[in-house]
């Protein structure tokens, strides 16, 4: 679990490894991750736009834009937090994801940018 504070809202993303969804044979490997998004600022936000630096460990590397996380874009209020389950596949068993989110001040209109903090992708293999 990593997290990191950008002007009062901390980023917190833990990710895991999903066995049952990944076919390592064939380079398919499956990782949810979990965000939580809390307001700490004495403002009311509202979450616009995400960004997302992937970097598979084959080389691999996107960047994933769009509006909202899981299409939504949520308001929080002050004191109050946002939480949301996503995933990504990779080719290799390991990887990184880092990226940022657009917030946007309720009160005066103003946009501002959230570090999301990087975090690992590591496949658990088992052999039985």
């Amino acid at each position: 679990m990593v997290s990191a504070t950008t002007e009062g809202v901390k980023v917190t993303v833990s990710a895991s490894y999903q066995p049952e969804f990944s076919s390592p044979y064939q380079k398919h490997f499956v990782f949810t991750y979990k965000v939580k998004i809390e307001n700490n600022s004495p403002f009311t936000i509202q979450l616009l736009t995400r960004r997302w630096e992937i970097h598979d460990a084959g080389d691999d590397f996107k960047i994933v834009e769009g509006e909202g996380v899981i299409g939504q874009q949520p308001v929080i209020e002050p004191g109050e937090s946002h939480e949301y389950i996503s995933g990504c596949n990779l080719k290799s068993g390991l990887g990184k994801m880092k990226g940022s989110y657009t917030m946007e001040k309720i009160q005066d209109g103003s946009q501002f940018r959230v570090v999301i903090p990087e975090f690992q992708l590591i496949a658990q293999i088992y052999n039985n």
